[in-house]
């Protein structure tokens, strides 16, 4: 072989080995997959006010979609958003259809066998919704035997189970209070923020708060475990606490809630 052939031939093989090499460290590093996508492919509900929802435009809005902009912005790529029912995004998000998932998840130590999980980025307590000529529902213990619904495996039905309460689920929180409000159920829990919110549109529902949990829960972004995921979770929490430091979660929690819900 020629030396001029052997030289090209030995920068051909130590392109290919660079190349490939760079493949490999990409398809092992989550965060570097959707960088180089360019989208952050986001999973939430679209339809539970003021989280993630519609509005008279049919475009898609509220807190959630957002936080989940902003933080897609901070990892340099364009958010997208799939929407979906509340135990279906857990599915898509196991099965790498969506890359993160951000609809008011809030942490539970049943979760966080199986999903790591970024910092909070919102605190919220659970409220105990009943009709407002109820004097017997008031306390979450009371809840003993009687009829409650919410999404299907939410923390609102592992509580109300927990307490006893009979579960059925519902896909939105207007189904919700609409078998409240006609008595079909006893009680429903929920976001304290997001009873607030249906008060606001809904002034004449004849409903109230019996009850809240005594601590706030940490709202959080669920996340796949394991060592590629790593570096995301790092840079997604990186994003959460400069959005809380130059106040950008406080502004939009300002504006779907009436009230800071960041800290």
């Amino acid at each position: 072989m020629k030396k001029t052939s052997f030289i090209k031939a030995a920068f051909a093989f130590a392109a290919v080995i660079a190349v490939t090499g760079c493949q490999k460290k990409a398809s092992g590093d989550f965060l570097a997959r959707v960088q180089d996508k360019g989208e952050l492919v986001i999973a939430m509900e679209g339809n539970w006010a003021p989280w993630t929802y519609h509005d008279e435009s049919n475009e898609l809005v509220g807190f959630d979609t957002e936080v989940g902009k902003a933080i897609a912005s901070k990892l340099g790529v364009k958010a997208v958003f799939e929407e979906g029912p509340w135990d279906g995004l857990f599915a898509g998000l196991d099965s790498g259809r969506y890359d993160i998932m951000i609809n008011g998840v809030e942490y539970t130590e049943e979760r966080a066998q199986k999903y790591d999980f970024s910092d909070a980025y919102a605190y919220i307590r659970t409220a105990l919704i009943v009709q407002s000529s109820n004097d017997t529902l008031k306390t979450f213990a009371d809840l003993k035997g009687k009829k409650t619904a919410n999404s299907i495996s939410s923390t609102y039905t592992q509580l109300a189970e927990s307490f006893g309460a009979e579960t059925s689920g519902v896909e939105t929180l207007n189904e919700t209070i609409d078998l409240l409000r006609s008595g079909r159920i006893d009680a429903t829990l929920n976001a304290e923020v997001s009873f607030y919110d249906y008060m606001k549109e809904h002034p004449e529902a004849e409903i109230k708060i019996a009850a809240l949990t005594d601590e706030a829960s940490n709202v959080c972004i669920p996340i796949r475990k394991g060592a590629e995921y790593e570096t995301f979770k790092a840079a997604v929490n990186q994003a959460i606490a400069e959005l809380r430091a130059d106040g950008t979660l406080s502004k939009i929690s300002e504006k779907y809630f009436g009230k800071d819900i960041s800290k």
